[in-house]
């Protein structure tokens, strides 16, 4: 996956496919509750294995039940495609709690 910024039209076509986030500056954002703290770090978890095997790691605040991912790729200073791919991964890790 390359790690070269994404043009503005390819952020806003990426962000169709991922209602559930939102663009802040050079990064996006979700948030997300689960339904209990112990559900809230398997969601962790499930991206932690994730985001070892893409090289790609997000910031996450937890806070009981409520996750917040941040997504931006620090070395190229801003978003790439990698970003849209873990956001997407964790929207299906989301979705295998729920």
């Amino acid at each position: 996956m390359s790690r070269a910024r994404l043009t503005e039209d390819e952020i806003t076509t990426g962000l169709a496919a991922l209602p559930d986030w939102t663009r802040e500056g050079d990064s996006i954002t979700r948030t997300a509750e689960a339904a209990s703290f112990p559900a809230a770090i398997r969601v962790v978890d499930a991206v932690a294995e994730t985001a070892e095997q893409l090289d790609h790691h997000p910031d996450i605040d937890i806070r009981w039940r409520t996750l917040r991912f941040v997504l931006f790729t620090h070395s190229a200073g801003g978003l790439t495609s990698l970003d849209l791919t873990l956001a997407a991964r964790i929207d299906e890790a989301l979705r295998a709690e729920s």
